[in-house]
């Protein structure tokens, strides 16, 4: 789950950074470039494991498209871990992880008819042909899946994931009534095929599932993309089957006859024939909602038809997708690592609506950053109650002059987070008052600072009890120490108590009292000692990431434990030997060396360590690495490799070297597989690299 005031917090820094000014010529500081990577996988963390949107369509698409950019314009940062060079999001561990049979891409966006017309010159141009015909069906919004059917039969279903592997689900998918469990594919030749489509729930069954969960007691569901998403993992089928999924058909995406012969392109010709293919073996599809069109206005004439029709749809609909109709086509004009260059998502404009603003509350977060918050009239914008939204930091206040009484208009950006769009000035009265910042922090008093070309105001006192229960939720968190049981709310519940004032606290909780608590039981208590007990063998860097040190995400959290043979150790290191480190400029080398300065952090980690955790680089303990010869050796990888980069960058680790996320002058070794990019120019420049093939990199390694 969320962590709310986190979820400020990235909020607030993606308004920042999605507001940048690329130019060619200007300086961007490579911190501001990690910042942005670490924003856009927090929201693809959101969005495909936690099933909660975080953030408008636009905003994620400007954070991505501001990203690639500046990769572009900084080759010398390039990071094979970037959310560009990947399809998107992360795994979760609940079900079996399975990988698709063609990956799951991205759609590109569009936002209004600019985009769209020069989505179809594009196609043209590259196609090289004057008219194109498309087909356009509706946009879902729900969660994507496959599934694969052998010899007639469903064998697996699979959700997105990460969009190349996803969580084999088969089970709760064989308890939507719509997908059919037997399909006579074999009478067209067809072996093996996998299928796409979007699970939903109708608006109707959302509100009656409501009705249920409210007589039992149960808080409501958010929407209905949510919820389907949610059902999908539900651990217990019968539940799944209770909340009425449906499923929507409309894409082959594989599909082979017995002897291995590819079908698309030639049995399987068009995207409109493939849907009314699936229609007439029994599977739901958008039979009456696309279209075949040849040209933008019959395309726009069809997009404005839906957006006019779409609250009256059974389904909720976020926009349309145009694709190339014929799949030939669309195998000539291929895919980015990201999106097909063949479909464009269209979304329809934000749904809008007006209330008043009643006060303004102000959140701490973990690092010290003031988020306000405005408190609302309650309003229903596009099928949820908004009664709080964020502001953001000071300037957006100002830059929008919103004031408290003032009328205001909130949106739906991509039907998804709510978002102030303006101020409705012309109902403003002599009631509305200026909106005062605060000078010191809301929860510790402590003087408020604004640091040089920071949009933020912050808290600098460490011990501000905001930031101890921030920081105390960021470190039990999945992605830290996964200490299950230990979540945002029980948190605060024991923070509330005083059994949690600082990190250490959490391996002396006093069980005996904890089990007395109202829905706390001996089982209960028992998995959150095993998990507490569990978590002090967490890797290293999984530690240092759970430190919440400003700016060291996941895996400046790597570089860091592999550099050092103790923890801390750091207290020794200079500014210039951080910044030798692979992906560590000056802002975080800084962000370091002041938490590794301060002797309360010194004193928590001799707590931490007498308690049984391991700040040890244990690969500094082991033979292989006193008798490897790699030592501290940095290396970077460019084109396709025989190995997996995975495995390549485990090798690599466990004999004593560390792997760079952008080519620097600090990489020793540019590893080069075939079709290598533009490294191999660079590294030559920079001249101290030496750069080896494949074969020599199993033979360095060995």
């Amino acid at each position: 789950m969320q962590n709310d005031h986190e979820l400020t917090e990235y909020q607030t820094l993606s308004q920042t950074l999605s507001q940048l000014d690329i130019q060619s010529d200007a300086y961007i500081p490579s911190a501001i470039i990690q910042e942005l990577r670490d924003c856009i996988r927090y929201f693809d963390q959101t969005y495909y494991i936690d099933s909660q949107t975080a953030i408008d369509d636009f905003t994620y698409d400007q954070l991505y498209k501001k990203l690639q950019a500046l990769e572009t314009l900084h080759p010398e940062l390039h990071d094979a871990n970037s959310p560009t060079q990947r399809v998107g999001g992360s795994i979760t561990k609940d079900f079996p992880q399975v990988p698709h049979l063609v990956p799951m891409l991205s759609l590109d966006n569009s936002y209004n008819e600019a985009d769209l017309r020069d989505f179809e010159k594009k196609v043209r141009n590259l196609a090289k042909i004057d008219q194109v015909t498309y087909c356009v069906e509706p946009k879902f919004d729900g969660s994507s899946i496959s599934l694969v059917y052998e010899n007639d039969g469903l064998v697996r279903g699979v959700t997105r994931g990460d969009g190349l592997i996803g969580e084999d689900i088969t089970p709760n998918i064989r308890t939507i009534r719509n997908i059919p469990l037997s399909v006579p594919f074999s009478k067209h030749g067809i072996q093996t095929i996998e299928i796409r489509g979007e699970v939903l729930i109708s608006k109707a069954q959302f509100a009656k599932n409501n009705q249920d969960r409210d007589a039992k007691g149960l808080p409501a569901l958010a929407n209905p993309r949510n919820s389907a998403s949610g059902s999908l993992r539900l651990q217990d089928s019968t539940e799944v089957a209770e909340r009425r999924l449906e499923a929507m058909m409309y894409h082959v995406s594989y599909a082979i006859d017995k002897e291995g012969n590819d079908l698309l392109g030639s049995q399987l010709n068009s995207r409109h024939q493939n849907i009314k293919f699936l229609c007439s073996l029994g599977f739901s599809v958008p039979d009456k909602e696309h279209i075949i069109a040849q040209n933008i206005e019959s395309i726009l004439d069809h997009i404005h038809l839906w957006e006019q029709k779409r609250e009256s749809y059974k389904y909720e609909l976020d926009g349309m997708v145009i694709k190339v109709d014929d799949i030939q086509l669309e195998e000539q004009l291929g895919s980015t690592s990201h999106h097909p260059r063949w479909a464009l998502a269209y979304k329809f404009s934000a749904r809008q609506a007006k209330t008043r603003l009643l006060s303004v509350q102000y959140q701490v977060g973990r690092v010290g950053t003031i988020t306000p918050v405005a408190k609302l009239e309650p309003v229903a914008v596009g099928g949820v109650t908004v009664s709080s939204i964020t502001m953001f930091n000071e300037d957006f206040i100002k830059e929008k002059d919103i004031r408290l009484g003032d009328f205001l208009w909130i949106e739906r950006a991509g039907d998804v987070i709510p978002y102030i769009s303006h101020v409705a000035i012309d109902e403003r009265d002599s009631s509305a008052m200026p909106i005062i910042f605060p000078e010191i922090c809301p929860v510790c008093n402590t003087a408020l600072i604004r640091i040089e070309n920071e949009a933020a105001w912050r808290c600098m006192n460490f011990n501000c009890p905001a930031q101890i229960t921030e920081r105390l939720i960021h470190f039990a968190s999945r992605d830290a120490m996964e200490i299950s049981g230990l979540g945002d709310a029980i948190v605060r519940k024991f923070v509330d108590k005083g059994w949690l004032k600082n990190i250490p606290d959490i391996y002396r909780l006093p069980y005996t009292e904890i089990a007395g608590l109202e829905g706390f039981g001996k089982k209960s208590v028992d998995r959150l000692g095993e998990s507490i007990e569990l978590s002090k063998s967490r890797s290293l860097s999984k530690l240092v990431f759970g430190l919440g040190i400003r700016f060291v995400g996941e895996t400046t959290a790597k570089v860091l434990a592999n550099a050092i043979a103790r923890l801390e150790d750091f207290q020794t290191w200079t500014i210039e030997q951080l910044l030798q480190l692979p992906d560590v400029g000056p802002k975080v080398a800084q962000s370091i060396l002041d938490y590794f300065s301060n002797p309360e952090n010194i004193t928590m980690l001799q707590m931490l360590r007498e308690f049984g955790l391991s700040l040890d680089n244990e690969k500094t303990h082991s033979t292989e690495y006193q008798t490897g010869h790699l030592g501290n050796s940095v290396f970077l990888f460019t084109g396709t490799m025989s190995l997996g980069r995975n495995e390549a960058k485990a090798m690599v680790e466990k004999s004593g070297g560390s792997v760079a996320g952008s080519l620097s002058s600090k990489v020793n070794y540019l590893v080069v597989g075939e079709d290598p990019g533009s490294k191999v120019d660079k590294a030559q420049k920079i001249g101290t690299i030496k750069i080896i093939d494949e074969p020599e990199f199993i033979r360095l390694i060995s």
